[in-house]
């Protein structure tokens, strides 16, 4: 097995009396493609929100590469090599595609490089459109884009920083049956170049497809682990998914 990147472990996010995150331990190694699925209000967001410092972590433990992450800024954090994707893409509308790329890739260098304007593409603005098929679009205005393909340029613009993990919520809600096999095909790829990769997903269909190890979350804690003949064959995953209402726990989620 590859050695392990990310190593979390007793972590709690509570909100009030409210427990978010309530004392859970995950590990991911280089490399690997690890998907994480639950009912609405599990806690899946909040776990990538923890991890890049957007919600203070009220305890525990995250170390990525061997350095501890709780107390770092989210700069910091990006500078350790984690960059994410949102569930609606972040990204500057008015400006092209290329700007984009350009403008993310400059994240390491002095604010005032970001005044200045750079000649002709390097090689790793090009090589990042490339990878999610958008360098045919680069003089296009954002903002123009379809949905799915500003989720590819947020990908690109996260995939120019070189992570070492990248961090993706819900990255195909809101695209065609075509984009989210695109998508699957995407993710691949980028762990098979070396980024080890956390989806958090709602699409099982996409899920079944592409995923391998599958992480189950349910009521801010890890209920299984496995891959994804395992997951839906577990009794207490089809429970928590099927047997509640479906206007309160997102049921049918995970069907037989």
């Amino acid at each position: 097995m590859s050695a392990e990147l990310l190593r979390i472990r007793g972590l709690v996010v509570a909100f009030d009396a409210f427990h978010a995150i309530d004392g859970l331990d995950l590990s991911l190694h280089e490399h690997e493609v690890r998907f994480v699925i639950g009912p609405n209000g599990a806690g899946k967001t909040t776990l990538i929100d923890a991890i890049t410092n957007l919600v203070r972590v009220t305890s525990g433990s995250i170390v990525f590469a061997g350095e501890e992450l709780v107390g770092q800024t989210e700069h910091a954090i990006v500078r350790t090599g984690i960059g994410r994707t949102f569930q609606k893409p972040s990204v500057f509308d008015e400006l092209t595609v290329l700007e984009n790329v350009d403008i993310a890739a400059a994240f390491r260098q002095p604010f005032r490089a970001l005044l200045r304007r750079r000649k002709g593409v390097s090689d790793e603005v090009a090589a990042a459109m490339d990878s999610v098929n958008l360098t045919a679009h680069a003089d296009a205005r954002a903002g123009a884009l379809s949905h799915g393909q500003k989720q590819w340029l947020e990908v690109a613009m996260v995939l120019v920083q070189r992570p070492r993990l990248l961090l993706l919520d819900e990255p195909v809600a809101g695209m065609t049956q075509s984009e989210r096999l695109q998508t699957g095909e995407l993710v691949t790829r980028i762990a098979q170049e070396g980024t080890t990769v956390l989806v958090v997903e709602h699409d099982m269909d996409f899920v079944r497809r592409f995923a391998h190890q599958v992480t189950v979350m349910h009521e801010g804690r890890i209920l299984t682990e496995g891959s994804v003949a395992d997951v839906q064959r577990n009794e207490t995953v089809r429970e928590v998914y099927l047997g509640r209402p479906r206007d309160a726990r997102g049921a049918a989620e995970v069907p037989a």
